[in-house]
């Protein structure tokens, strides 16, 4: 117990450059108390005492705001950042490195009884806000963006954002950096404030700049037919000098969001 408490102490200073010395640690870190609190709930809860499990784990939710139910599997150096609103379910399972920010849900989707809840492999992130619903894994260094709401499965490494949930890959230029970097252990459980990547681009925006470069390129081919048609027939009319495809409002529109998928692509790359 005590090596895991100083396992868990270690885990803020690494993740929390907030976190000052041992003593401010423990006695003003409300995820801390509640990840203190629940594993003491756990063994009762595994030794069959159940009400005085859900006992204890009441009043850590009565003194901290985070309900961590007491047979939730947590592993080590886990980490609740502020913490206030965070529900962890009773079915959940939860790796080592794992950091939840407030307001996180581990929650399940169904009332019968057995798996309900997710299982948090090593090293996920979970930003603020985001609820997980459902028994299914998120597999291990993958992020969970602050207010997605994720309903399937996480592949491994990957940033799951939106509601519903979708999911951004990483690039390999940044993921061979981060790889890098792994030596050092803040680096090794995949950190990043609040699951953000700001070097990664939009999947929507990507799709939007593909269908943009298909209608140009529709475009092209309707042309080049209406002026061998022309050729053919002389009386043929073009339809292209008499109507424009777009008003000028839409080719206002689909300019902008060319220069914004442009835009991303640029940032990503760079």
């Amino acid at each position: 117990m005590l090596k895991q408490l100083k396992e868990d102490i270690s885990a803020v200073f690494a993740r929390d450059p907030a976190a000052r010395n041992t003593f401010e640690v423990l006695t003003t870190y409300p995820g801390i108390h509640a990840l203190m609190m629940h594993r003491m709930a756990h063994q009762l809860w595994v030794k069959n005492c159940k009400t005085s499990a859900r006992m204890l784990s009441s009043l850590s939710r009565f003194a901290t705001g985070i309900e961590i139910h007491p047979g939730a599997k947590i592993g080590r150096r886990f980490f609740i950042d502020h913490g206030m609103g965070v529900v962890i379910g009773e079915t959940a399972e939860i790796g080592d490195d794992v950091t939840l920010y407030h307001g996180v849900t581990l929650g399940g989707t169904t009332w019968n009884k057995g798996k309900r809840h997710p299982t948090l492999e090593d090293g996920v992130v979970v930003g603020a806000g985001a609820k997980i619903l459902g028994p299914f894994t998120v597999h291990k260094n993958a992020k969970v963006g602050s207010n997605a709401v994720v309903t399937k499965e996480v592949p491994e490494g990957v940033t799951a954002v939106g509601n519903p949930a979708r999911f951004i890959l990483k690039d390999k230029k940044v993921e061979n950096e981060q790889e890098s970097r792994r030596r050092n252990y803040a680096q090794s459980i995949g950190f990043e404030p609040y699951a953000t990547t700001q070097d990664q681009s939009d999947p929507m925006l990507e799709g939007m700049r593909v269908l943009l470069d298909r209608i140009q390129q529709n475009e092209k081919r309707m042309n080049n037919l209406c002026q061998r048609l022309s050729l053919l027939d002389p009386t043929f009319k073009n339809p292209q000098n008499t109507e424009q495809p777009f008003s000028a409002e839409e080719l206002k529109i689909i300019e902008e969001v060319r220069r914004e998928c442009e835009a991303q692509t640029t940032q990503s790359k760079a």
